[in-house]
This record gives structure tokens, sequence and C-alpha cells, in this order.
């Protein structure tokens, strides 16, 4: 279940019932050995537990043996089985932390850690500024949760004639975010093939995330924050941000855009 209706009393109006989205602690365990807790809406599990194995670092989709959803007292705990290469990477950095949703982060104990470089993104794909505006304007059609409850993020992946392909939502940004590339994971999409559309601002550990799985391009209403610009020119990937209708920006990896008609739409 991701949403309950619960009754609410109403300032300058009637109360009534609203649809509200759940959100529900989930443990990411692998090998038995509890890597991070976290907030999230409990739908799309599995790909939550392949995506952020991925987008963390610990593992890649071809490493994992195998995802258990597993319901316990107090929450959900997704047991995810790694081969032997990718268990001893998660016993060098073993550790437990909870994280709210506002969470991004995640299982990180140094400073270092917080800024440490990721590989450049390898994918040559381009895009036309004025698909990616297009492609964020039907993205409302893919968040039924969000529709619902008016209260969760959405991810979705968008390839040049194709449309949207794949879209998660939950409460969490980073997690739509994981749920999404495991999505992609699961049915074998390259990320590369294409650009992310997100609903919340493009934050530093959102770059770092794209970067991990291979995503050239993210694209988002909100704008992004200093510090993501600098990571995403670094790690070869192209922000396009506070879309309005058919107006961007674009930062980072400008090159990777086309059309945004001069210097004045790219920073």
């Amino acid at each position: 279940m991701t949403a309950a209706a619960l009754p609410h009393a109403a300032a300058g109006g009637p109360g009534g019932l609203r649809l509200l989205p759940e959100e529900t602690a989930v443990a990411l365990t692998f090998n038995g050995v509890t890597e991070a807790v976290m907030m999230a809406t409990p739908a799309d599990l599995a790909d939550f537990a392949r995506g952020f194995a991925w987008s963390e670092g610990i593992a890649a989709p071809a490493e994992i043996a195998g995802v258990e959803v597993a319901e316990v007292p107090g929450g959900i705990d997704l047991r995810i089985w790694l081969n032997p290469a990718a268990a001893g990477r998660v016993a060098a950095r073993r550790r437990t932390m909870a994280g709210p949703v506002g969470c991004g982060l995640c299982g990180i104990e140094t400073l270092a850690e917080a800024s440490a470089p990721v590989p450049p993104v390898a994918a040559r794909a381009r895009f036309a500024v004025a698909d990616l505006t297009a492609a964020l304007a039907a993205m409302p059609a893919h968040q039924p949760l969000h529709d619902a409850t008016r209260a969760v993020h959405a991810a979705a992946f968008w390839r040049p004639g194709r449309g949207i392909v794949a879209a998660r939502e939950d409460v969490g940004r980073h997690n739509a975010l994981d749920k999404l590339a495991g999505a992609l994971a699961a049915a074998q999409i390259d990320p590369g093939q294409g650009a992310a559309l997100v609903t919340s601002r493009i934050s530093l550990d959102l770059v770092q995330k794209a970067a991990r799985i291979g995503l050239p391009a993210l694209v988002s209403p909100s704008a992004p924050t200093a510090a993501a610009v600098r990571l995403a020119a670094a790690a070869r990937i192209a922000l396009v941000a506070a879309v309005r209708g058919d107006r961007a920006e674009v930062y980072g990896d400008v090159l990777r855009v086309t059309g945004t008609g001069g210097a004045a739409d790219a920073a």
C-alpha cells in the first residue's frame, strides 16, 4: 500500500479524507550487513535495492546475485546478495546509518568521501534542448502517486525517439532516482542512451549518482546547486535546469545540449 486515506481538519472550509503517501523504514542489507536505513515509499523495492547498490558504487547490476524483500517488525529489509568481489568491497566500507528522506550522502564517514571524485560519463550522447523540455512537460502523465497525493518526487528516463520509457516515484528524491536506476538495470537499458528527468532540485548527490550509473544528462524544473554544477562539468554531465515551458538553463557539460540560443542560456 503506497497511500492511505486519512481524515483532516481544514481552515476556511470543511475537512475530510485525503490520500497521503506512505513512508516506511527500509533497511538495505548486503550479504547480511546493513548498509543504510532509509525512509522510503514501499513500492518498487527490488528496483530500489539494485539502484541504490549501483548509484552508491557498492555493486554493479551484474554483481547482484539476488534481492529479497522481507517484511520485518518496524519496516522492510531489502536483502541484497552480492558476488564475492562486490561483497569484499562492502566489507571494506561496513557501517550502519539511518537516513531521513532528505539524506543524500549515504554510508560515508569523512569529509573526503563526501566530495570524492566520480568517473566521467563515457557516453557521447547529445540532446536538443527542445526535446528535453518537451520530455519534462510529458512527465506528469507518469506520476500517478503524485496525482493522488501531491507529496512525492519522481524520476524518469527519456530516450530520443522513444520518449519516457521508465519512471519511479518516492517520498525521497534520491530514492526515486535509485528506483529508476534499478528499473533500467532490470530492463537492461543503458543509461548512456538518454536523460533522467527529476522533479527535485539538482544537488551534488544526484550528480554523483548520475555519474556512477553513466547518465549523461539530468533535467529538472528546479535550479542546481553550485557544487552540483562544478561536479557535473568534471563528470561530463549536462544539467538542464530551471525549465519553464520551452526555456531552460544549461550547466555542466553544455556541449551535450544543442539549441540553447547562445551563452545567455548556458553557464
